[in-house]
């Protein structure tokens, strides 16, 4: 399992990673906890556990726990597995082959299709989304437009570049204003888990909150700000996915208040998810189907949430969004969603496996020469 990485929701995969180890069938599978630092550097095991409780690392084997070398994945499928390098940096050798890589990490490096080509390349079955599906997954731009192109309801929004904001302030503050007005909410275009995403009420607040998002990522984009529910479905599946219930995220502060990092990953009593989502029966239907659209429009495989917004003046469903890496912690919907569906969490881990070693089979029938 690969848990941390450089992203800006480090801390919410090692809270992620820290689930799954307590949660998965050690009786059936032995763990080898594999941390990568802000910076980039793959840990050790025993590097690896220091960086979750103490309790959580007692229950992966001492013999990992042990490993001090510093073990990473290369490209080269006729070492597959895990390589461990010698003090010196430079010889690597075959260190621990792997049956399938469980990467929890969430945001850039982690969900955007660069560390799923690496899986690739080393020939290694995985769990999740491939490479499209989370490059397309984590870019919000391009995942709006095969919302689009596939007849799915999604909200008005525009984005831009951090250079054309850097070069036209104005020029940028008005195209907003005009095209969708205040409220409105500016984010990165290649992060999750809400990390620099802002509410912006007028034209000073939308500078500061484009400011911030420009901090993350190179593309911002801005959606209108709709007096709406926001409900959220998880997926799992390869060809035939299928779709959980849905939950409702209840904000009880009724200030204005939106969704963000704070509130989704800390026990403010401000937010409430519940399970089911208190719609009708045919609204639960249409956003169980409408996420297994999103899912296939994207490609999907593995696992997704979608999340919709149910609007209160209108009724109109739209999808927001799909996250190709959910958050798996203890406080995250996606595994509280299957649980009201059925499935305990172990049983979802094992069925991600299952479906990981599913798809590496069914792609090594591919043929790779004429």
């Amino acid at each position: 399992m690969i848990f941390g990485g450089r992203s800006g929701e480090h801390e919410v995969s090692l809270r992620s990673g820290q689930a799954v180890i307590e949660a998965i069938d050690h009786r059936k599978y032995e763990v080898i906890p594999i941390a990568i630092t802000k910076k980039g550097q793959w840990l050790s095991p025993a590097e690896a556990l220091e960086l979750l409780p103490r309790a959580t690392a007692g229950l992966v084997s001492q013999e990992m726990g042990e490993n001090r070398e510093a073990l990473t994945i290369v490209g080269d499928p006729s070492r597959s597995g895990l390589v461990a390098f010698e003090a010196d940096g430079e010889r690597g050798r075959a260190s621990l082959p792997v049956d399938v890589l469980f990467p929890v990490l969430h945001g850039t490096y982690g969900e955007d299709g660069t560390i799923q080509g690496l899986f690739e390349m080393a020939d290694v079955p995985y769990v999740g989304c491939g490479v499209l599906a989370s490059s397309c997954g984590m870019d919000k731009v391009a995942m709006k437009m095969l919302f689009r192109e596939a007849g799915l309801p999604i909200c008005k929004h525009i984005w831009f570049l951090r250079s054309e904001w850097e070069r036209e302030r104005a020029v940028v503050l008005g195209r907003v204003a005009r095209q969708l007005g205040f409220p409105c909410f500016v984010k990165p275009a290649n992060l999750g888990s809400s990390v620099g995403v802002s509410k912006a009420t007028d034209r000073r607040t939308l500078a500061d909150a484009i400011d911030l998002a420009a901090r993350y990522d190179r593309k911002i984009i801005v959606e209108e700000g709709l007096d709406a529910r926001e409900i959220e479905c998880a997926v799992i599946g390869n060809d035939e996915p299928e779709a959980s219930q849905p939950g409702e995220y209840i904000v009880h502060d009724q200030q204005g208040a939106f969704l963000d990092y704070t509130e989704k990953y800390s026990n403010t009593g401000h937010v409430e998810f519940v399970v089911p989502a208190p719609v009708t029966k045919s609204v639960a239907a249409r956003i169980r189907r409408m996420s297994v659209e999103a899912f296939k429009a994207i490609d999907g495989s593995g696992l997704a949430r979608v999340d919709f917004f149910l609007r209160r003046d209108t009724g109109e469903l739209l999808i927001n969004e799909l996250n190709t890496n959910p958050g798996l912690t203890e406080v995250s919907g996606y595994p509280k969603l299957w649980s009201a569906s059925g499935l305990s969490f172990k049983q979802v881990i094992d069925r991600l496996i299952r479906l990981a070693l599913e798809r590496h089979k069914d792609k090594s029938r591919n043929e790779t020469s004429v």
